[in-house]
């Protein structure tokens, strides 16, 4: 078994496009989506392309999450992503239910030279919680308590990062869309192996077909995530502030 792992798109269809023909290329047996496929400035049509698809899953995002409530009139999510309201005004209710699908976690036995694999979009208990390179190993052990995997795939944190916890090795996919360090469109292929992969594509152009759609956040969307985006220490600083909060003691 081949899978190709995508995270993290973003709406950015652009990308998602360019990935997916290298991945035509690679004839996997699956790709799992791990999440966040929608909020950002292409939603309808980024969704339109991905309900086509044969052999996928789907994991479920918090933006993901926090568009279906959107969509559904409900109180904002905690961490619903960005555009959350106006992508829920561009879907339909087809596409909100497709949406709500999505699965919680994905696990496949069998990956070729790796084994049993868990995909998941935060840690594999929850689609919000930070698990970076830097996360702490106590905080990782609670994340992989119970777990009977060889590898853990997770999205959410938009960086690829490579780490062992205990027996089991935990990667982060890459951000299609919305990367960080360098630009580029960021997935990984699993079997043979684990493969880091980044696909270039054409930002201008990709650019040029964003700020078409009208979003009202597409133009700062474009500058921050398709034509430079955020250095590695930049994300870093955010995601460990972001990590903070969530393990700072209830009072």
């Amino acid at each position: 078994m081949r899978v190709a792992a995508l995270a993290d798109i973003h709406g950015n269809l652009p990308a998602l496009e360019a990935v997916l023909r290298e991945v035509e290329r690679e004839s996997p047996d699956l790709i799992v989506f791990g999440g966040d496929v929608v909020s950002g400035p292409m939603p309808s049509e980024t969704l339109a392309l991905l309900m086509g698809m044969q052999r996928a899953r789907f994991v479920r995002g918090n933006a993901d999450r926090g568009v279906v409530d959107a969509f559904d009139g409900k109180p904002k999510a905690e961490m619903p992503g960005p555009f959350a309201e106006w992508c829920a005004k561009q879907i339909t209710s087809e596409q909100r239910d497709f949406l709500a699908s999505f699965e919680t976690t994905v696990t496949m036995d069998d990956v070729d030279e790796v084994g049993r694999v868990l995909f998941c979009h935060g840690s594999p208990r929850s689609d919000i919680e930070i698990m970076t390179a830097e996360t702490s190993i106590d905080r990782m052990h609670l994340f992989m308590t119970g777990l009977d995997v060889d590898l853990v795939v997770c999205g959410h944190t938009h960086m690829q990062f490579d780490r062992e916890v205990d027996s089991i090795r935990v990667i982060n996919a890459g951000s299609v869309g919305m990367p960080y360090g360098t630009p580029g469109a960021y997935w990984t292929l699993l079997g043979p192996g684990v493969r880091p992969r980044r696909t270039d594509y054409d930002r201008a152009a990709a650019a040029s077909r964003l700020r078409a759609v009208g979003a009202p956040e597409a133009e700062e969307f474009v500058r921050d995530n398709v034509l430079e985006v955020p250095s590695v220490e930049e994300a870093m600083d955010f995601m460990r502030r972001a990590e903070a909060k969530q393990t700072r003691p209830v009072t």
